[in-house]
This record gives C-alpha cells, structure tokens and sequence, in this order.
C-alpha cells in the first residue's frame, strides 16, 4: 500500500467521530491525525499556520513506513479554549494554545479523565511582552491606574487576561471589581474597542500589533513591564500518545524543521504565515522576525515552567479552575526523544538581543541599527521607501513600530517606549529628558 499523508480542510469537522481522534477507519489502516491550532495566534505557527504551509507534519508521517496511511485534519479556531473542548471530547489529537489556556486544559483533561500534556513549546518571551493592553488612539488614558471603573475587554482565561489581572494588581486595583471587564474574542474585542463600546483592549499576539499598525490602536501597557516569562506551547492527550507515540515524534520533529525555518527565513516565514492568515506580514515580522518579540524553540525550558506554576495562582483566584499538577502535566520526553542531541543545546539557547530593524520596500529583508537613533537617520533620508521600521523599547526590549512608540530625547540620545508608562518611568529616573513626536525625532536627525 503506498503511505501517505495527507491534509484535510475544514470540512473534516463533519466525518463521522471513527475518522477522527488519531483512530484508525474501520476496515482500512487510514488513521486521521487531527490538529487544532489558532492561525492568526501567531506565535504558534511552528505548530500550526506555518506547520501546515510547509507541510513538513505530512512529510515526516510519509517516513514512518508502519503500513498506516495517515490524514492530517487541521482545525483552526480562535482560542485555545474550544481545542480543549475538543480534545477532552477525544475529537482533536494534538492541540496549541498559551500559558494559561494550557493550564486550563490540563485541569479539564483530568476533571474529565482524559489528561493531557504539555509535550512542546512554540514561541516564547521571557519578560512577557507577547501580551499588551491598548486603548484608542485619541484615548485620554495614560497608565493601568486610568483604568479603574473603566470597561475592558480581553479573553477571560486567556494569557492576555492574566496579564491584565497581574498589571491591575501591582497599580492597586481589585481585577474583579475594579473594572467592568468584558468576555469577548480578540476580534469582537477589538471591534469593540474602535467602536467606542470600551476603553481598553488587552489581548495576545497578534491583535495589539495589529491594531497598532493599522491606526486603531496606542499601546497603554506593555506586557513586559511584569517582568514575567508568558508562552504558547503544544498540548497532546494523554491516550493518543501512548497509543500513537511515534505520531507524536513526527509532529514534534516537523515542528523542529518549522522552528528552524522560521528562525533561518523570518521574511519569508512572516510573508507564508501573512498569506495563509490575511493578517500584514509587517505585523508578523514585528512578532516572529529576526528581533521580534516572541523567540521560537520547542525546548520546554525551566523559566517556563516556572511560570506556568506561577500562574496557577492567577487561575485560581478568578475561580477558574482548582489546584493543577504542573510537574505532572508537563512531559518533554517526547520532545527529548524528537531532537534527540540537538535538545541540549536549544535548551541553552538565549533569545536573540533586541535591535532595531527597517524593512524597505524595495529590499527583500529588513536592515538591522546598532541603535534607534541610526534607524531614525535611515527612516528621515527614506521617508516614502519604509515598508515598516521597528524599534525596541528601552527598558524592556519589546520591539514596536517606530511611528507607534512614545519617543524620549536625553541629550543628543533618541529613545523609544512601547507605552507612556515605560517613557515615564525613564523619564523620572533622568533630569533633562522630556518626550518628542515621532515626526519631531526624525527632524532631529534630518
């Protein structure tokens, strides 16, 4: 029998439940592998968007040679809380979400007896700033402490909600009474949010560079000023992959070659990932470039452990779930076993440093600057040449878009922030320095 792989559309939602669940159709030696993921959550591609465009799962399952021929369901959904639905109904396989939502699946999957694991990690920020809070454009707010009695709107038991809890803690104010938030989708969220309807948005990767860039949105907080690891990671049930371990070794492996795509070709990556989502590729780029916010390694690392045990707490006090075995939910051996002597060195790989970058329209890939002040220089000489110009912040080192961040002169020094907060705190750690126009600091280097 010739193997294959093969992968299904949408429509595979309607086969009937023996073709789904990584089990073999009856009568035949098919099995339908089925994959949930978030293709516009964009710090997942490894396991997802970009995953499924190379189709490198389709090409490792090829190599199995074990007289199976496998299907590929791919099911996109917006969060990560209906693939947990999913795979505590036996209907998805293999799953990828963030920090929290994984916390929520393995507090579902024991609940229901059908335990899950985290196996692998998409992308990561060790500092948190995949998460960000933005208001408006012509918002009069200012810092989180403007946010009391005001309406939010996030995605209850998202990582951008535990953000929003974390920040609303440090500025004084009770999370649950302190504000009106409001359960939306990111994208009802940030319809929301440009219809008037609430004042601030706090939601993860890719919807508050999104906003930004569109001109729908000013960043108020940056997730990094916590100061805390958040993640996206790949979740599998407990059943399948005892049953079908050396799928899961495929996929982990395919993952491998997606994050290594990604991390070699971040243009072309970003513009597979823009294609397959609609979303800009300058709004990939910002998070999954060469310097982007959000770093990709499978490796399950320590930092991020730690911080799932961290965030149990912020789970539990919204009475969204009890206590949770991280230790037990977290198994990196089937990912050991896929890189095999690689894993030790990816797991002692740092994030790549912070720097400022100009994707010009005429060049196939941005232009790295020691500093922001030389990407102003360059921007000021090409003004009607710039496809996007990042920037990252002084403080915490989350890259923005350079006409999106709030701009501090120091002297002969030019310095950027994603958010006023950060500006201020700068601001008053150092006489002299007040903050300029965007249009202000390019005239300074003109």
């Amino acid at each position: 029998m010739k193997r294959t792989a093969v992968s299904l559309s949408a429509a595979a939602l309607l086969l009937p439940l023996s073709a789904c669940g990584g089990s073999a159709d009856a009568g035949s030696s098919t099995v339908t592998v089925t994959v949930g993921y978030q293709s516009k959550t964009i710090n997942t591609v490894t396991a997802g968007t970009l995953l499924r465009s190379l189709g490198y799962f389709e090409k490792q399952l090829n190599s199995l040679h074990d007289g199976h021929t496998y299907k590929v369901d791919w099911q996109d959904y917006a969060t990560g809380a209906p693939i947990t639905a999913q795979m505590t109904a036996g209907k998805i396989d293999i799953g990828s979400m963030g920090d929290f939502p994984l916390l929520l699946n393995a507090a579902r999957g024991k609940q229901l007896a059908r335990p899950t694991h985290l196996v692998s990690v998409t992308g990561y920020n060790l500092r948190g700033g995949l998460n960000t809070v933005v208001t408006a454009p012509d918002s009069k707010l200012t810092s989180v402490q403007d946010l009391k009695g005001k309406k939010v709107s996030t995605s209850i038991g998202s990582a951008a909600d535990g953000t929003l809890v974390r920040a609303l803690r440090r500025a004084g104010i009770d999370p649950d009474k302190g504000i009106s938030k409001l359960n939306q989708q990111p994208a009802v969220g940030a319809s929301a949010l440009s219809g008037g309807s609430v004042d601030a948005l706090s939601q993860f990767v890719a919807w508050p560079g999104l906003l930004a860039y569109q001109g729908k949105a000013k960043a108020l907080y940056d997730g990094a000023q916590l100061n805390l690891p958040t993640f996206h990671g790949v979740t599998a049930r407990e059943d399948f992959a005892k049953q079908h371990p050396a799928v899961l070794e495929a996929f982990l492996k395919a993952q491998a070659q997606a994050t290594d795509y990604l991390n070699g070709h971040p243009v072309t990556a970003a513009e597979k990932v823009a294609e397959a989502t609609g979303l800009p590729a300058e709004v990939v780029y910002l998070y999954n470039g060469a310097h982007g916010i959000a770093t990709f390694d499978p490796t399950v690392k320590p930092q991020l452990v730690a911080a799932l045990e961290q965030d149990v707490s912020v789970l539990k006090a919204a009475r969204l779930t009890g206590d949770i075995d991280v230790d037990s939910f977290v198994d990196d051996e089937y990912v050991k076993k896929a890189l095999g002597s690689s894993y030790a060195k990816r797991l002692s790989a740092s994030p790549a440093p912070a720097a400022s970058e100009v994707w010009a329209k005429d060049s196939g890939k941005p232009s790295v600057f020691k500093a922001p002040k030389e990407l102003l220089a360059y921007v000021a000489k090409h003004r009607n040449g710039i496809r996007a110009a990042y920037v990252p912040d002084t403080t915490t080192g989350t890259l923005w878009f350079a006409d999106r961040a709030v701009w501090v002169a120091d002297g002969d020094r030019l310095l950027p922030f994603v958010a006023p907060a950060t500006a201020r705190a700068y601001l008053s750690a150092h006489a002299g320095a007040r903050t300029i126009s965007y249009s202000a600091a390019l005239e300074r280097v003109s």
